[in-house]
């Protein structure tokens, strides 16, 4: 890990180089939530007792600012980002980030660190909001104390020739989530068991991994830690599809924003499980045209090419399709404040410079 000791950060890999500060509150079981505290970016102080390290219980999202052509840097639907952290902790019996702190907390370290965030619209300000137990207490209940803390870093995310197509590979031996757990949340201990399959993949030569669901091992679900999404048709036929939420997928807030500008761009958006075989079968018959994942990080990820088991398919051409780089490049739009960006999707944080 890299912290910054200026206002701007080393170019490093995605998550290595972190901004100049960081936001942080506590909530005590008496006293709730305490004010909000603005400082460097520095190490935190915890018990090898905390309730967070032993069990488990800690939440996070992730959601990104970028600078406007005016100037302006915006946050890409906040308020979207606090309710879905809300119904995280929810889950994992935690109280919620009440919404108006979560944004001030955004506010606060993004006029902060907006120095950081350089003019290049493929840069981005990534906000990475955490939450965790951190009561020194080895008992199996619920903690009561927990820390709040925001951090941030710049990354990239757009490619500059548009995105690279990526190998994927299906999982049949493990699985993400089963059917009321916690895959629909972003629960910190997801994400470990997702390493061992994330490894198997790239020992088959492939980026990220495909998940089935845990009950038949058939229907799929997710790719890494994205959304995905399949394109039938060509042209003015084109629309879209993705598997419906059903509490083990995560609710993206860029799955919905695809969503949202499918339709305004006239590619039906429609939600309908599609099993591997199908996804296979279809994409040799040329009905499956495109195929593409979504998430902040990785924003519009096309897949070129599958594997699964010892069968290997090609989706379309193997590169980005038409309705991909359309709805990247809406998305694109959207995230930046531009002229496409719906009413309400963008929060002006600092003022221009």
């Amino acid at each position: 890990m890299t912290e910054t000791s200026g206002g701007s950060p080393e170019r490093t890999q995605f998550g290595e180089s972190f901004t100049a500060h960081m936001v942080t509150s506590v909530w005590t079981a008496h006293e709730g939530w305490s004010p909000l505290r603005l400082g460097p970016h520095a190490a935190l102080s915890l018990s090898p007792a905390a309730v967070g390290l032993h069990y488990g219980q800690a939440v996070f999202e992730g959601l990104k600012a970028h600078r406007g052509a005016d100037g302006t840097v915006g946050v890409f639907r906040p308020e979207d980002h606090a309710a879905r952290m809300a119904d995280s902790a929810r889950r994992l019996s935690m109280p919620p980030v009440p919404g108006d702190m979560f944004l001030r907390a955004v506010d606060l370290l993004v006029a902060a660190d907006q120095d950081a965030l350089p003019s290049d619209p493929g840069l981005s300000l990534y906000l990475r909001p955490l939450l965790f137990a951190s009561e020194a207490n080895l008992a199996l209940r619920p903690a009561r104390e927990y820390t709040f803390v925001l951090i941030a870093f710049v990354t990239g995310g757009f490619f500059a020739d548009g995105p690279e197509p990526v190998p994927v590979w299906v999982s049949s031996r493990y699985t993400r989530a089963t059917p009321g757990g916690t895959g629909g949340v972003k629960f910190a201990g997801n994400y470990a068991p997702t390493y061992l399959a994330q490894e198997e993949a790239l020992r088959a030569g492939c980026r990220q991994v495909v998940w089935l669901d845990s009950q038949e091992r058939r229907w799929v679900e997710e790719l890494g830690g994205m959304n995905l999404f399949f394109v039938r048709g060509s042209g003015s036929g084109a629309h879209v599809v993705t598997p419906p939420l059903g509490g083990t997928l995560l609710p993206g807030v860029t799955r919905d924003s695809l969503l949202r500008l499918a339709a305004r761009l006239g590619y039906e958006p429609r939600e309908e499980r599609i099993a591997v075989d199908q996804w296979r079968d279809e994409c040799a018959a040329g009905t499956i045209t495109e195929t593409f994942a979504s998430g902040t990080a990785a924003v519009v990820t096309p897949v070129g090419t599958v594997r699964y088991g010892e069968e290997e398919w090609k989706v379309g051409t193997g590169g980005a399709g038409p309705v991909t780089l359309a709805l990247r490049d809406a998305l694109i739009d959207a995230q930046t404040g531009g002229s496409r960006s719906p009413e309400g999707w963008v929060r002006t944080v600092a003022p221009r410079r």
